[in-house]
């Protein structure tokens, strides 16, 4: 099983999100992680925030990998968003984001957060992936797809 597959449960998976931008995104998410961390909505939205300042985390075809290490957090946790309509993530090539995939990790865990990062980079980086993860109906075939490595 990949990495990815533990911390990624199926009511993590939101299909057809309507956002207006990144900070409405970012409140959303943060709300729905601080309900299964019972860590603060603030601090949750404060850390993807402040990691966001650093560079956008849009990786260009329409993906973003928004991520942060969040003090108090005991173990990784991932969501995945698929938005209605793609926003602005000022990626380098412009192009409007509409998969997001969240990473949430302890504030110590240096290698187990690069090693996630890799493998949804990857993931993201297959063109046919990101087509089916665009029209996949249900949260448990974005699981299967996300989580399968024969493509």
């Amino acid at each position: 099983m990949s990495e990815l597959a533990e911390i990624l449960p199926t009511n993590q998976i939101f299909l057809d999100v309507t956002v207006k931008d990144i900070k409405d995104l970012f409140t959303l998410a943060s709300s729905r992680f601080a309900s299964i961390t019972h860590l603060s909505e603030q601090l949750i939205y404060d850390c993807l925030q402040a990691r966001e300042s650093l560079g956008s985390t849009g990786l260009g075809v329409g993906v973003a990998i928004p991520h942060g290490r969040v003090k108090g957090l005991k173990e990784a946790h991932a969501s995945f968003y698929r938005l209605s309509t793609g926003i602005d993530f000022k990626s380098s090539d412009q192009i409007a984001v509409d998969i997001v995939i969240f990473l949430l990790v302890p504030e110590a865990a240096t290698q187990k957060h690069l090693e996630l990062l890799s493998e949804i980079a990857q993931i993201l980086s297959n063109k046919s992936k990101r087509s089916l993860l665009r029209e996949i109906s249900s949260q448990e075939l974005v699981l299967s797809e996300m989580t399968n490595r024969s493509h």
